[in-house]
């Protein structure tokens, strides 16, 4: 039996003419960036072109004098955990402010800075799973250091209202980071108008190389680094730069730049279609988040009366491949924070899977897929 791959929100396959990209990088030889001779001087064009590149598709300001900066790191676990820490640069204990939807990474770092004396405080989103502008608002004071809202929920795929948050924040003089992680390479992302302090991404998300990831910082707002000992992007996460990662990042965007209007429409009809075919094969299951404005690749379909664990099992055993939320998070036995945050019903939290597409996905995975999810669904019924 073919397997069908549904768990793009964890990580994507490398798009082959990524690999190609990749592997002609690997085969220049090329030398460390941070050398002053000639080849190191080479490799430090390419990794800066691609900088920039990278930084030009998120509409950030690239060539003024006043250039926002893009620093690479190992993925998005990293950006945002030198988000939330590094933005704290030289200032007092205050407050931290999260929404109850974010990533683990943020999450986890947020969890860290409490441990160090600063106040968490959580923003509570709707039952649609959209962030609660009014109680985000409440939270933020002259004593919040740092906040964090995601773009785009990884586990619902419902849009948070970023803009809103980051006009809320720039009144009081706090620094918003966004979580772009699910966002970058599905639809467009405009650095310079949702107004945040920085900005998160990973390239293993868009059919790049797994081990690279970006923080987009704002051209005047300060950071400290979480590493030490190099000079390497301006000291703010030294180490030597992996140019082949670079290019392979770079050259998935090109790809998305391309082709990310039929990408998005494509995935959002598959959806779609994926979503109407279960639903109606399987009376009772409910969309979570549906109401909302969603990234079009994801959804969250909840079984009432199953549990999500042996709804994984059945359908990796059918041949599909499926979450039951953030892959950071998948050894974990615990409910989703995120759909206990909506304040979904027990019976649906207990029975959600989360179900993602890739550029890559067909419409024949699609219609094969709806026929197994159906078919097992309504074994396990069967068996209860």
């Amino acid at each position: 039996m073919n397997q069908i791959y549904l768990d793009h929100n964890s990580t994507t396959p490398v798009d082959p003419r990524v690999t190609e990209a990749m592997t002609r990088c690997f085969e220049s030889r090329l030398a460390n960036p941070a050398s002053q001779h000639q080849p190191g001087r080479r490799a430090r064009k390419l990794m800066e072109e691609a900088r920039d590149f990278i930084a030009s598709v998120l509409s950030a300001r690239v060539y003024d004098t006043d250039a926002d900066r893009l620093i690479f790191t190992s993925g998005g676990t990293e950006s945002n955990n030198l988000a939330l820490i590094g933005l704290l640069a030289g200032k007092s204990p205050g407050n931290v402010v999260v929404s109850r939807i974010e990533h683990p990474s943020v999450v986890g770092a947020a969890e860290h800075l409490q441990r160090q004396s600063f106040e968490l405080r959580r923003a509570r989103v709707t039952a649609h799973g959209v962030l609660d502008l009014e109680h985000f608002s409440r939270l933020v004071d002259t004593e919040t250091r740092v906040a964090s809202i995601m773009l785009g929920n990884n586990e619902t795929g419902v849009l948070q209202p970023v803009a809103e948050a980051a006009r809320i924040c720039a009144v009081l003089g706090v620094p918003l980071h966004t979580d772009a992680v699910q966002v970058a390479g599905k639809l467009a992302i405009d650095f310079q108008s949702l107004g945040v302090a920085a900005l998160s991404i990973a390239a293993h998300k868009f059919h790049g190389p797994v081990g690279i990831g970006a923080l987009l910082v704002r051209s005047n707002v300060e950071l400290q680094p979480m590493f030490y000992g190099g000079f390497q992007q301006m000291g703010l996460r030294p180490g030597t730069e992996s140019v082949c990662l670079a290019l392979g990042m770079q050259k998935a965007l090109e790809l998305w730049v391309d082709e990310g209007d039929t990408r998005s429409i494509r995935m959002e009809q598959l959806r779609n279609q994926l979503e109407q075919f279960v639903t109606g094969g399987c009376p009772g299951a409910v969309i979570v988040g549906v109401k909302s404005a969603r990234l079009p690749h994801t959804t969250n379909i909840a079984f009432p009366g199953l549990d999500r664990q042996a709804i994984l099992m059945a359908l990796d055993m059918a041949g599909v491949a499926c979450s039951t939320g953030s892959a950071c998070a998948s050894g974990s036995s615990e409910p989703s924070p995120v759909l206990l945050a909506m304040g979904c019903p027990q019976a649906v939290v207990e029975g959600s899977i989360r179900i993602s597409l890739g550029a890559l996905t067909t419409p024949s995975e699609i219609e094969e897929a709806g026929r197994r999810i159906v078919k097992t669904i309504n074994e396990l019924r069967s068996i209860n």
